[in-house]
């Protein structure tokens, strides 16, 4: 007797006949003269209560698996994310924290993807369906939250596609001022020709989110092009998708190496470089940076989106999972890192050029003021400043900290790192700071459109990924969907674009900031939570080793087991806290572009706004309660149906001190003739 069902075993194959009887009027849920075979057949993973299709798809090579699996990991993030966390928190201090974090919590949680996605062979929903159907919604809440990133993501694809297509002329429409009539545009005078071409060429944003305006014709057209290229590239899954990725995976390697190469030529980048990786080890005492390293490990690695478990299950059995969470996340760090190096040896160079130019202008102001006499003798600068040209701007440094303030006509301090952290985060590095950077090389347009082609290849693994996390669990789960997958992908690109046309409006890049900094960081965390406690306490630590015992051959350290229960439950959990707290104490601002001032401002977001932003985190885990709850009622109404069939037939009625079926024989062979009358 195993739950609801009830087994009986004959000696003989005759005996079974009486056995189809029982069936026919009772709970009986098998009969078998053979015990191996039952086992065999009923008991299986992916067997019992399984929709997986009967022929499931797998990589040709290891080679298409890592590519597809790095390529979903390393993302815009690595390149526009990573190296203002790491500049903005110590440096080399918050490299050491980052590496540990990885280490710690990052890795174990990466490998428990992995091989519960390799073990069970299904996407997110039937992977936690198989561990506990309670558990199902943990599967549809990771479903939800990638639709919601699919929808933004796609849009940052849009604008470099854009931007791609602006790169084909010289010189850059980024480079200069637009003149009206005789006159240069005030806002772009007022600002800088990068951000004037971002803010009013590209997006032609509002003052704020409450001012929606009209749709953006040419991102509307970008829009529609990337949701093609998504739905051409998973139009027959990962067969499809994976030719992709020999290109999109190894083509951004290629062109941040060429990057690397070219900055390092450049006057200022050993400078940027040097206060990049400056460690600043006083910054481990602010939860706040903890709070941030913990979150960029998160993301970084792509945990809770169902993609490395929908990867992964299309592995076969002996594929050694654990060797590839350690390579997949060390590639990972190591591209952070080399992006990193690339940001800030191109940023040091903008910055440098800038800092000089502060200098001059500096120095020309000095020598008007000395011509006039306002100038004390004693505030005279040691180095030769009649050539402003040739001043270096450590000298002008040591000098205005000690005579800058004291000398009239509004001296300014040229700091180089100050003029480093302008823009230096997510679109205001890619679109602005990186992109003038760019129009001050040599064939600009050359290294514009490797920029962009790269940001688009990066989006474009990981859009793949994001929506193998969508597809893969609805088709294991739902045969229908199986048999028409191909309309399912070309459905889902349909309303991502139709959706995503809210993010086309003049005020839509305030969306998207919002669905970035909201719609998934919460719930993804909450997932993260479930996941590690289901397996962890849920379906047992040990038991899980057992598992992967039995696909690699080997069990992995034990180690595991006390950083899934403890050590990772327990981060996850202080950084679902830390997050949670911050939203209540802070209210959530956004940058805003003022027209009239030409400059970036931080707003709070509107009332309808932060109600906006509640139900996507509600409804991004409503799945979670709603699977549970049905889930329970399920098991009631089968106990239910279960007791009704026991009081109608007495015939399979046990004894109260049975356990078993096994030790009613006696009875049953007593009661053969009657059982016959039934068949």
């Amino acid at each position: 007797k195993i739950g609801s069902q009830l087994f009986v075993f004959f000696k003989s194959e005759d005996d079974v006949k009486m056995c189809h009887g029982l069936r026919a009027v009772s709970s009986v849920e098998m009969c078998s003269f053979d015990l191996s075979s039952l086992i065999r057949d009923y008991f299986t993973p992916g067997q019992q209560g399984s929709t997986e299709p009967a022929a499931r798809a797998g990589w040709n090579s290891k080679v298409e698996y890592f590519l597809a699996q790095v390529g979903f990991s390393v993302g815009l993030g690595n390149v526009w994310r990573f190296p203002y966390l790491c500049h903005q928190n110590g440096g080399g201090a918050f490299l050491l924290l980052y590496v540990l974090l990885m280490l710690v919590v990052g890795i174990p949680l990466f490998f428990l993807e992995l091989a519960a996605g390799q073990a069970i062979r299904q996407g997110s929903i039937g992977v936690w369906r198989y561990i506990s159907p309670r558990l199902a919604g943990i599967g549809y809440s990771s479903c939800v939250v990638c639709f919601f990133v699919a929808l933004y993501y796609n849009v940052i694809l849009a604008w470099s596609l854009f931007y791609l297509g602006n790169s084909f002329q010289y010189p850059l429409p980024w480079e200069q001022c637009p003149k009206q009539g005789n006159l240069t545009v005030k806002e772009c005078e007022k600002s800088s020709p990068t951000s004037y071409f971002w803010y009013r060429k590209a997006l032609d944003v509002t003052d704020s989110i409450d001012e929606t305006g009209s749709f953006n014709t040419y991102i509307v057209c970008c829009l529609l092009a990337a949701w093609t290229i998504v739905c051409l590239g998973m139009f027959k899954g990962i067969k499809s998708s994976v030719k992709v990725m020999y290109f999109s995976s190894i083509f951004p390697y290629v062109v941040l190496f060429c990057f690397l190469i070219r900055g390092l030529m450049l006057d200022g980048a050993l400078e940027g470089i040097s206060y990049m990786f400056y460690p600043k080890l006083e910054i481990w005492a602010d939860i706040q940076v903890w709070r941030q390293a913990a979150t960029q490990v998160f993301f970084a690695l792509g945990l809770g989106f169902g993609s490395i478990i929908a990867y992964s299950s299309y592995n076969p059995k002996n594929n050694n999972c654990h060797r590839d969470a350690f390579t997949v996340s060390a590639i990972n760090f190591l591209t952070s890192v080399l992006a990193t190096l690339v940001v800030f040896a191109v940023l040091g160079f903008r910055a440098k050029g800038k800092v000089v130019e502060c200098v001059v202008s500096n120095m020309e102001k000095l020598s008007d003021h000395l011509h006039s006499g306002d100038v004390d003798t004693i505030l005279i600068p040691h180095f030769n400043f009649s050539d402003p040209g040739s001043v270096s701007v450590e000298d002008y440094t040591v000098w205005f900290k000690q005579h800058g303030h004291d000398v009239p006509g509004n001296l300014t301090e040229c700091d180089l790192e100050k003029e480093m952290q302008k823009g230096v985060e997510g679109t205001g590095l890619a679109f602005i700071a990186f992109t003038e950077a760019m129009s001050l090389l040599p064939g600009s347009p050359f290294w514009s459109a490797l920029f962009f082609l790269m940001l688009l290849n990066l989006g474009l693994s990981t859009m793949f990924g994001t929506m193998e996390g969508i597809l893969a669990p609805l088709t294991d789960r739902f045969k229908t969907l199986a048999k028409n997958k191909t309309k399912l992908t070309i459905f889902s690109c349909i309303i991502g674009f139709l959706i995503g046309l809210l993010f086309t409006q003049r005020c839509g890049n305030y969306f998207v900031m919002m669905f970035d900094d909201y719609s998934a960081t919460l719930p993804l965390i909450i997932v993260v939570v479930f996941e590690t406690f289901s397996v962890s306490w849920l379906y047992g630590a040990d038991r899980f080793l057992d598992d992967i015992e039995g696909m690699l051959g080997w069990r992995p350290h034990v180690i595991y087991k006390y950083l899934w229960k403890y050590i990772c439950l327990l981060a996850m959990l202080g950084l679902l806290a830390a997050t949670t707290i911050r939203m209540f104490i802070t209210r959530p601002t956004y940058m805003a572009w003022n027209q009239d001032k030409a400059s970036e401002e931080y707003l709070k977001y509107p009332g309808w706004a932060l109600a906006v932003m509640a139900l996507l985190i509600i409804f991004a885990m409503m799945p979670v309660p709603v699977a549970l709850i049905h889930a329970v009622l399920q098991d009631r109404t089968k106990l239910t149906s279960r007791d009704t069939e026991i009081g109608r037939y007495s015939i399979v009625n046990t004894d109260d001190k049975c356990e078993t079926p096994m030790t009613d024989m006696s009875d049953l062979d007593q009661r053969s003739t009657t059982a016959a009358s039934f068949s």
